[in-house]
């Protein structure tokens, strides 16, 4: 007991404090350098005991300053654990962590965050099917529209539902891709043809070399002709129903700078009968055709995102009938040629523009020939992110059913615009113009079509979504009564 007193007046005090901070010093260093330092977590100390004194307190700081806070020795997570519960990754691999043991790490910016994090709640899986993705997609919409045709107007309320889709392969080679979509509308009230549609195509791409590629495609639409078509039988309660199948096959081959395509194409058009409001109905037998098209086209690859090409091609148009009700042969040769560029800058550019010129020799040597300047092309533009334009043009020969008269040269031009307002929420434009040119001695009136459309898109969860349209469309014919129409569409579309 003096032994112990006498150390404590006249020896030297041990320092405890110092030697403990010693020791978390040199405890800290080992764990720095050790293996088991990339799954360690740094803790502040907690406050020097009240028995330590100012000393104490220093000497456990090591070289930091009093207002930084003191760290002790590292301890070990979970093995299997790792050290971030954020991003999963060990600190070790970030220089930040490395150095001062952080478990938070940066955050991405505010603005992309939620923005990310809805587009992914608003997107549908999809059903898995083998090696396919299946995405269905049913709609419900409720119509209302307007149709005025000189000083006849009609009025009518409808129901449409509609089915679309598409199936996409998962392939390590090749691709096979479907998209389809059908339109039915029940009228509720009021008086109007209705509009049923529908569409299918396929496209299997086959990647047969590094250098070559090869396409087989199908398709099939159908369509009700308008009744304000030059070529509707006037009169008629039920127009005619337009079946058009198409198929093809072409092989693309790189030479170098040089590319190399030759294609051929078929397509097959069926009108079914037409039903006058006696319930007479009058076949249209005799406008059924079949066309097949042989095309080469060559490129210069001038850069990986431009290539300005030439094309040509020549084909043949085969009538069912000989001659139609009218005694004409309508069956005809066709021939093109047009040169243009194509483009391939990403998402923000793509696309194809081209000028030529096509002409229809009819086998009727009444029938003057169709000649024509040909503008078409598709433009898919994307000035910042969440924006879409897509541009199309189109030159098309419509056959005539008028006794004397070859037919028309239609061109068409539409564009779309999507703008993304929010993740869920997006608004879309649409507008076009389609003049049908018939010759100057045809005897049938020209006319310009105008249309113009708005919509939104509300996404009430990844599998549901709440659709506003509204469209409007004018026809202004030269030497004969105008058109307007108008319509508007509120519904709901389930997809998955």
């Amino acid at each position: 007991m003096n032994s112990i007193a006498r150390s404590g007046a006249g020896g030297k005090r041990p320092q405890a404090p110092r030697l403990l901070a010693a020791c978390v010093t040199a405890g800290s260093l080992v764990g720095a350098v050790s293996p088991a330092s990339a799954q360690a977590v740094w803790q502040p100390l907690p406050a020097p005991a009240a028995d330590q004194g100012q000393d104490g307190a220093a000497a456990a700081s090591g070289t930091e300053t009093a207002a930084t806070p003191a760290r002790r020795a590292i301890q070990p997570t979970e093995p299997d654990a790792p050290a971030n519960p954020v991003t999963g990754s060990v600190p070790a691999e970030d220089p930040e962590a490395s150095d001062f043991g952080r478990t938070n790490t940066r955050e991405a910016p505010a603005q992309d965050a939620p923005t990310r994090a809805l587009a992914g709640d608003t997107e549908a899986p999809g059903i898995r099917l083998g090696t396919m993705t299946l995405r269905p997609a049913l709609m419900q919409r409720l119509g209302v529209e307007s149709n005025r045709t000189g000083g006849d107007k009609q009025q009518r309320t409808f129901w449409e539902t509609g089915l679309k889709g598409s199936l996409t392969s998962d392939w390590s080679r090749h691709q096979l891709t479907i998209t389809g979509e059908g339109y039915w509308q029940r009228n509720l009230s009021g008086d109007g043809a209705t509009d049923p549609r529908a569409n299918i195509d396929a496209d299997l791409r086959l990647d047969l070399s590094d250098s070559t590629t090869a396409h087989l495609r199908a398709g099939y639409g159908f369509s009700r002709e308008d009744t304000n078509d030059p070529n509707a039988i006037s009169g008629a309660s039920v127009q005619s129903g337009i079946h058009h199948f198409t198929g093809g096959a072409s092989v693309e081959h790189d030479f170098g700078r040089l590319r190399g395509t030759l294609g051929a194409d078929v397509e097959r058009w069926l009108y079914s009968d037409v039903e006058l409001s006696d319930g007479t109905q009058v076949s249209l037998s005799d406008r059924n055709r079949t066309a097949g098209t042989l095309r080469a086209r060559l490129g210069y690859e001038i850069s990986p995102a431009l290539i300005p090409f030439v094309e040509a091609s020549i084909g043949r148009v085969l009538y069912d009938e000989k001659t139609d009700s009218s005694g004409y042969a309508r069956s005809a040769d066709v021939y093109a040629a047009k040169a243009g560029i194509s483009s391939d800058f990403g998402e923000k550019l793509r696309g194809e523009l081209s000028l030529g010129y096509r002409i229809q020799d009819f086998d009727d040597s009444r029938l003057e020939d169709i000649a024509a300047v040909t503008v078409d092309g598709n433009i898919a533009w994307s000035p910042h992110r969440g924006t879409d334009v897509d541009l199309r043009l189109s030159t098309t020969i419509d056959p005539s059913t008028t006794a004397g008269v070859s037919g028309a040269v239609i061109y068409a031009l539409n564009a779309a615009v999507t703008h993304q307002l929010r993740s869920n929420l997006v608004a879309r434009l649409t507008g076009g113009a389609t003049w049908t040119d018939y010759p100057s001695d045809a005897g049938v009136s020209d006319s310009v079509k105008y249309t113009a459309g708005a919509g939104l898109t509300y996404s009430l969860n990844r599998y549901l979504d709440l659709t506003a349209d509204v469209g409007y469309e004018y026809t202004d014919r030269r030497s004969a009564t105008d058109s307007e129409t108008w319509n508007a569409m509120v519904g709901l579309t389930a997809k998955r």
